[in-house]
C-alpha cells in the first residue's frame, strides 16, 4: 500500500512520535494506522493513546438530579455562541430535568414531554428560532435503591451546564450529607482523569488484549525468557489497570490512597457498607471529528490571490 503523507501527519498527530518513525511504522502494519500507533507504542515510540480525539462540537452538557436518581445530556450546536444563548441554556437545562425521568435513552427522551410537545420538536423548534443547527446526541440515568448519585460539572456555564458533566452512584444506607460529599470529589475525579472503566471486571476485554500484546512485544524485544516475560506483561497490565480503572486510580483529592481506598474510610466512618456502583462522564464534542477551516486559503480563493 502507498503510504501518503497525509497519513503520516495522521499518525504524528495520533502519537506524537517523530516523522520517519511513522512512516516506517506505516509500512510495517501495510498503512493500517491502529497497527501503525502498536507498532510504535512497541519500540517505545509513541505513548498509550486514549483516543480522546478533538472535541469537534460545540453546545453544552447538562446534568440534573432528583432523589435518588439523576442523568446528565449532550445536547449540540454549530457554534459557541449559541451555547452562550440564554434560550439555548434554559432548552438545555429543561431537556436534562425531563431526562431524570426518562430510562436514559435518547429515544426515550426525544419522545418526552417538553410543555406540551415531544423534546425532539421543542428542539426542532429551537432550530427555527435561533438559526443553527442541533442536535440531541446522548443521555443517560443513574440510580441507587438506596444513597446518593452526586453530580459535578467542569467549565460551568450556568447552573448544571457546562462543558464536561459527571454522575457517580454510591450505594449505602449512611448519611447522605456525607456519602454526597465524597460523591461529589469522585465526580471532580473523573472529570479529571477519564477512566474507563468502573474496575478491571467492566473494561472492554478487546482494550485490555490490545495492550497485553503491545506489553508482550515491548518486553519480548528486551530478549528475556518467556516465564520473565510474563511476569513483566503482568506487572504491566496492573500498571494499566491503576491508570485506567477509577477504583484503582490515586485519588486527585488525596493521592495517597485510591478512589476505592477512600470509600472504604466513608464506609468506616459511617459504620455501614458504601459501595461506588457507576459512574457517568461526558464531554462535549467527545469523539465528533469537526473540519478543520483554512481561513486564509479561503480568502484567498475568495479574492483570487
Amino acid at each position: 500500500m502507498s503510504i501518503t503523507a497525509a497519513m503520516v501527519k495522521e499518525l504524528r498527530e495520533k502519537s506524537g512520535a517523530g516523522m520517519m518513525d511513522c512512516k516506517t511504522a506505516l509500512n510495517e502494519s501495510g498503512g493500517d494506522m491502529e497497527a501503525a500507533v502498536d507498532w510504535l507504542r512497541t519500540k517505545g515510540l509513541a505513548k498509550a493513546a486514549k483516543k480522546a480525539g478533538r472535541v469537534a462540537a460545540e453546545g453544552l452538557v447538562g446534568v440534573a438530579a432528583e432523589g435518588t436518581k439523576a442523568a446528565v445530556v449532550e445536547l449540540n450546536s454549530e457554534t459557541d455562541f449559541v451555547a452562550r444563548n440564554e434560550g439555548f441554556q434554559e432548552l438545555v437545562s429543561k431537556v436534562t430535568k425531563i431526562a431524570v425521568g426518562t430510562d436514559g435513552s435518547v429515544e426515550a427522551l426525544a419522545a418526552a414531554d417538553l410543555d406540551g410537545k415531544p423534546v425532539s420538536e421543542a428542539i426542532t423548534d429551537a432550530i427555527a428560532t435561533i438559526g443553527e443547527n442541533m442536535t440531541l446526541r446522548r443521555s443517560a440515568v443513574l440510580s441507587v435503591n438506596e444513597g446518593v448519585v452526586s453530580t459535578y460539572v467542569h467549565g460551568k456555564v450556568v447552573e448544571g451546564l457546562g462543558k464536561i458533566g459527571v454522575l457517580v452512584a454510591l450505594e449505602s444506607s449512611g448519611d447522605a450529607a456525607k456519602l454526597d460529599a465524597l460523591g461529589r470529589q469522585i465526580a471532580m475525579h473523573v472529570a479529571a482523569t477519564s477512566p474507563l472503566s468502573l474496575n478491571t471486571e467492566e473494561l472492554d476485554p478487546a482494550v485490555v488484549e490490545r495492550e497485553k500484546s503491545v506489553f508482550s512485544e515491548q518486553a519480548r524485544e528486551s530478549g528475556k525468557p518467556e516465564n520473565i516475560i510474563e511476569k513483566m506483561v503482568e506487572g504491566r497490565l496492573r500498571k494499566f489497570y491503576e491508570e485506567v480503572t477509577l477504583v484503582k486510580q490515586a485519588f486527585v483529592i488525596n493521592p495517597d490512597q485510591t478512589v476505592e481506598q477512600a470509600v472504604e474510610a466513608l464506609a468506616k466512618e459511617l459504620g455501614t457498607d458504601v459501595k461506588l456502583s457507576g459512574f457517568v462522564r461526558f464531554a462535549l464534542g467527545e469523539g465528533i471529528e469537526k473540519e478543520e477551516q483554512d481561513f486564509a486559503a479561503e480568502v484567498a480563493a475568495a479574492t483570487g490571490q
